[in-house]
């Protein structure tokens, strides 16, 4: 058979499930096309992609300007590594950091090498600047995190899947509840040796957890008191998903060093970042970081385009609106419902929690049955869907959406 033959969906699960490796358990749908709000299977079913590849496709499927970026880019130059200077990179780094209002960025290509980076940058702020005491540094972590799947970042993680049989683990974390200011400031006096606060904003794969307003400002404060460096994890969270262009817009905090992932790239292409200022940013000298492809010309192309979609179509202000939409349409339902217990979120990160045990199949087969009627949608930590549409949406298709979830819940009620 050759490559670019047409493969059915049972053909194409065949093959991932012979030469793949299983780290992943898919909802059994095999895509072939995308545009916008929509994806289609290769037999042309067409489907409301409700995941946004979990915020990677913020602006939509294969959008034109982010698409032609990338086209023109690859025509011209793909890869210099940082051996050299390219005429992209200090553009994008300028275009970036003065949208994001920082003095500084470094490029990264995935979330997880963004969220390392980060680490990185603390632990060598602290020794150089607070002076900590080489190998002593301590990051503060919050319970039921996802920052990634690295060797380091599972040694923070308590997802037992995430974790078992991978130690030894890496030393130099400090485990707190999550949104427990009383925790963090316990954490924060009682070890001299805290150089950082790494958060989300939302833990999104945790199951869309909101914190209690003013978490955030209160939490940035005590950092402040205490010379710790507030690190924003916004790879989920970020890039106007949450109403805001970031989560942490919401309480107007700043970070001391911002990471980002999944949708400045658009879906497109791997693009991630982290941002800080001077202060910080230049403890980096050459040779301690880097990435062969970190900062290559085409990511730097397709950044900036990613970027100006959401700033030109007002993603952010659309995705609060229709998340409030969406929140108070579900709650009507939700309030004569046995099989939901609630629907949570800000802007189009939000998720339902299902009245079953985590243990249980039942937010599964609901996906598999949103499936059925047209919409993708994927379970988290068992009884918690996440629900995570494409920012371009409109309120016609949000409302057509919400009827599809209301029609597929009302065939698991208790009859």
């Amino acid at each position: 058979m050759a490559v670019l033959d047409q493969l059915t969906s049972q053909d194409a699960i065949a093959l991932e499930n012979q030469y793949g490796a299983h780290n992943y358990h898919p909802l059994p749908v095999v895509l072939s096309k995308g545009e916008g709000v929509y994806v289609w299977d290769v037999e042309g079913k067409k489907y409301y992609d409700f995941l946004s590849a979990y915020s990677a496709v913020n602006q939509g499927h294969c959008h034109p300007k982010i698409v032609g970026a990338m086209v023109e880019q690859a025509q011209k130059l793909t890869l210099t590594s940082r051996a050299f200077y390219n005429d992209m990179l200090g553009r994008y780094e300028k275009y970036a950091s003065e949208y994001f209002g920082f003095d500084k960025l470094l490029p990264m290509n995935t979330g997880a090498e963004a969220v390392e980076t980060a680490i990185k940058l603390c632990r060598k702020w602290a020794y150089e600047k607070k002076g900590i005491h080489e190998n002593e540094a301590q990051i503060v972590v919050c319970e039921n995190n996802f920052h990634g799947r690295t060797t380091t970042i599972i040694s923070f993680s308590n997802d037992p899947i995430a974790r078992k049989n991978f130690g030894p683990y890496t030393d130099g974390f400090i485990k707190i509840e999550y949104d427990n200011l009383e925790a963090l400031e316990n954490a924060l006096e009682n070890n001299k040796n805290v150089a950082g606060f790494l958060v989300e904003p939302i833990q999104g794969e945790a199951g869309v957890y909101v914190p209690s307003e003013g978490f955030l400002t209160k939490a940035k404060a005590l950092c402040e008191a205490h010379d710790v460096l507030f690190i924003a994890d916004e790879v989920q969270t970020g890039i106007a998903r949450t109403g805001k262009l970031l989560a942490v817009d919401h309480e107007e905090v700043t970070p001391d060093v911002l990471i980002l992932g999944k949708a400045i790239s658009g879906g497109v292409y791997p693009v991630s970042a982290v941002l800080a200022n001077d202060n910080i940013m230049n403890v980096i000298k050459p040779g301690n970081h880097g990435s062969t492809f970190g900062g290559n010309p085409v990511a730097a192309a397709v950044a900036m385009a990613a970027l100006d979609v959401i700033k030109d179509e007002q993603l952010a202000d659309n995705a609060e609106q229709l998340g409030i939409l969406f929140r108070e349409e579900l709650n009507k339902y939700i309030e004569g419902s046995d099989i939901v217990r609630l629907v949570r979120g800000k802007g189009l990160l939000n998720a339902i929690v299902i009245n079953d045990t985590e243990e249980s199949e039942t937010a599964w087969n609901i996906c598999v049955a949103l499936k059925e009627n047209g919409l993708l949608a994927k379970p988290t930590h068992g009884n918690i869907i996440r629900f995570a549409p494409p920012l371009v949406m409109n309120r016609e298709q949000l409302l057509d959406c919400v009827s599809i979830i209301v029609k597929t819940l009302k065939e698991f009620e208790p009859k």
